[in-house]
């Protein structure tokens, strides 16, 4: 990773540890007062709050910040999956000396709970036996509301996904509505946003220290609330930054010149405000704090939330973000520019803290399904700079990839393979937001720090990015060769487009690290979605499909790729949509599980969503309208045609056809879609004299699936997937 034009941080594990270290290590951190008692404990110094099961894995947030506070020498207690709906599982560990922290867990409550469609789901794979309703709905909120109940005084941090993707204003897809920064609605005094190991640490040294938490209002990668700007503060319009024209009929936002003037003559003390010709270029980046457009502005604008949408993705690289600031009602929240990605040093460090890699005792022999999933899984790399709009990881882990040592890889594994119950030689995955960006970086850091793009790789690769997928390959061969490892799987999602750079990487791939099936995500085929997806279009695909299959039958083995796509995502048309469904029968896949878009907060797709506005370009009134598939019918209509095999669907399927004036696809051809037959028992209640049910037959290879939006597959810390 290139990092020496980007900001310096305080090594991670650089600091004195703090005096309770002499306790030593916990095999598990305690969930009770009586594990409190067996390491000799009167009290925790932080005790952190998760609606997740406690699993002591690298791959779940909670473990990595309590293992990691612990190893700056804090008692760290953890309360997980509390009962809601009182405050005496909250007291269980009585009063922390410092702080509490707290997560909804590795996956966004209302995501893990909702399907895209609003539905209920039935299980959860962060709770014993896959149990629902172990969480409330926006946990982050209830849980530190209960702990405002039990603890009115101690200090109380939010973090994890849940809590960073809802730091400002945001479009609430469950509710309808733009709701406020999630710290106001929670009472929190800091909010973590990002991967939180930086901002964890110093808070809680801070804090040890004897510091209050309302002076905390210095680092990186948080957000709290204060009732005006600092003296010396130079205060910059954002509309001034990006300017989106004249709003009507509400009054103008937009300061000109002379309206900086008459701001100027009225500013509070101690604000500097800049002239327009001035603007930023002579600004003092270190004191410049951007303001976006209110609460109020964005709630009853929707021109103003996609501007403000826009804003808050330029201002994410941390070689030159600027400090953002919302007002909500007569208080503002503050957002503090990123965190400095982690180094690979401390990055081997944080994975290699002495976890247990297996649930807490207190679960016995019960099931915890998410933790099946990843338990001989490593995390190679964090971050992805693909930039995806429906997507999280960018705006969670940044675009910066921080990689750890190959060194560091192998012992994990060595781990893995030594010490984790029912392992028999396979590696489930090496990855983590992606399968193939381990190591890359741009070629020049100040290139790097001074990046605005949000893609490293649309509409095309950076030519500054450098796409060398041999550090990986080196990896994959290392740790294949281990003793006692019979195979390396990589299940992480693979960018195809980086990979066809780099067609050496691929042959690895194909011919010793695919159990028979690949899953990699086209999205979509059509330019409309793909435009505002920033994703390759299916040329890419084509590429990579051509060298996968090739090497595959070089090395004599039957291997398919699982594509996966998306329904009803913002820039699709029905006509995009029966288009994909024609290349999918062409190239005889069916989808085996469909999943509409469903717009996570503060996304750039999401604002696509709610605006129907474009935030990647320029946003006016006047500027480019986005066509969203909303309704419950449209978006099943879109999810039938990714099923276009399924006969339940062909009713609704032949209905779209004729009306989009494409009948000629209703029949029993090869080039035809849906037959004009109903067999009985599917579609609704069928009609006398209706053909029977055909036999569905063998499956042809290769199946399709589809991907929701916005968290990954596996689990991620961020305290993050």
């Amino acid at each position: 990773m290139s990092v020496a034009a980007l900001p310096s941080a305080a090594d991670l594990f650089g600091r004195r540890k703090y005096w309770a270290h002499r306790f030593g290590i916990a095999p598990f951190l305690p969930m009770s007062r009586a594990e409190m008692d067996a390491l000799g404990w009167d009290s925790c110094d932080v005790i952190l709050v998760t609606g997740d099961a406690y699993v002591d894995h690298p791959s779940f947030g909670m473990a990595i910040v309590g293992r990691l506070l612990e190893a700056q020498g804090f008692r760290v207690g953890l309360i997980s999956q509390p009962d809601w709906r009182g405050t005496d599982d909250f007291e269980a560990l009585g009063r922390p000396n410092l702080f509490f922290g707290v997560t909804a867990g590795n996956m966004d409550s209302m995501v893990n709970r909702y399907t895209s469609d609003r539905r209920l789901r039935s299980d959860d794979a962060y709770t014993p036996e896959g149990e629902g309703g172990r969480r409330p709905d926006r946990a982050v909120i209830v849980y530190a509301q209960r702990l405002r109940e039990a603890f009115a005084d101690v200090p109380l941090v939010i973090g994890g996904i849940e809590a960073s993707l809802r730091r400002i204003a945001h479009f609430d897809y469950w509710s309808e509505k733009v709701r406020r920064s999630v710290l106001l609605d929670a009472r929190a005094d800091l909010l973590v946003y990002g991967n939180g190991e930086r901002q964890i640490v110093e808070i809680a040294h801070r804090l040890g220290a004897g510091e209050l938490i309302d002076a905390l209002t210095d680092i990186r990668g948080t957000a709290f609330v204060r009732r005006g700007p600092p003296a010396g503060t130079i205060e910059i319009d954002s509309t001034q930054v990006d300017a989106p024209g004249r709003v009507e009929p509400h009054p103008d936002p937009y300061a000109m010149e002379s309206e900086m003037r008459a701001r100027a003559a009225a500013a509070e003390p101690g604000v500097a405000v800049v002239p327009l010709a001035r603007l930023v270029k002579n600004a003092d980046r270190a004191r410049s704090v951007i303001r976006l457009p209110s609460f109020e502005a964005v709630r009853d604008d929707r021109v103003l939330y996609a501007h403000a949408s826009r804003i808050l993705h330029a201002e994410s690289n941390p070689g030159n973000a600027r400090a953002l600031v919302q007002r909500h009602g007569d208080l503002d929240v503050w957002l503090n520019p990123p965190p400095v990605p982690l180094s690979t040093r401390e990055m081997d460090a944080v994975y290699e803290l002495p976890y247990q890699r297996v649930p807490h005792p207190a679960y016995g022999e019960a099931k915890i399904p998410a933790y099946k999933m990843i338990r001989f899984s490593v995390t190679i790399q964090r971050g992805c700079f693909g930039g995806c709009t429906f997507c999280s990881i960018t705006e969670h882990e940044g675009r910066i990839i921080q990689s750890r040592s190959e060194d560091s890889v192998v012992r994990e594994i060595e781990r893995v393979r030594d010490t984790v119950p029912g392992f028999t030689g396979v590696i489930s995955d090496l990855g983590g937001p992606t399968a193939n960006m381990y190591r890359l970086h741009c070629k020049s850091a100040a290139v790097e720090a001074a990046c605005r793009r949000p893609s490293c790789v649309y509409p095309g690769i950076c030519p500054n990015l450098d796409t060398n997928h041999a550090p990986l390959i080196a990896l994959y061969r290392r740790a294949r060769s281990l003793k006692g490892v019979k195979k390396v799987l990589i299940a992480s999602g693979v960018r195809y487009d980086l990979a066809v750079e780099s067609p050496e990487y691929v042959k690895e791939l194909a011919q010793h690290h695919v159990g028979g099936y690949l899953k990699i995500a086209p999205e979509a085929i059509a330019e409309g979605p793909l435009s505002k997806m920033m994703k390759p279009g299916i040329g890419s695909y084509d590429r990579f499909k051509e060298l996968f299959d090739r090497y595959s039958k070089e090395a004599g083995k039957e291997q398919y790729l699982i594509p996966y796509f998306i329904a009803a995502h913002p820039g699709t048309t029905d006509e995009d949509m029966l288009e994909l469904a024609l290349w999918l029968k062409r190239n005889g896949f069916r989808a085996d599980q469909v999943q509409a878009f469903l717009p996570s907060p503060m996304a750039t797709a999401t604002a696509m969503w709610h605006t129907g506005k474009n935030p990647l370009r320029r946003v006016t009134r006047s500027s480019e309208d986005v066509q969203v598939p909303k309704g419950l019918k449209v978006r099943r209509l879109h999810k039938a045609f990714l099923r276009y095999h399924d006969a339940n669907n062909w009713p609704v399927l032949r209905e779209a056809l004729k009306r989009m004036g494409r009948a000629d696809l209703i029949g029993s051809g090869k080039h035809q879609l849906v037959p004009a037959w109903q067999p009985a028992g599917t579609g609704g209640v069928p009609a006398a004299g209706e053909r029977p049910a055909r036999p569905a037959g063998r499956l042809r290879p290769g199946r399709a699936a589809t991907q929701h939006t916005g968290l990954p597959p596996r689990p991620l810390h961020g305290r993050k997937r």
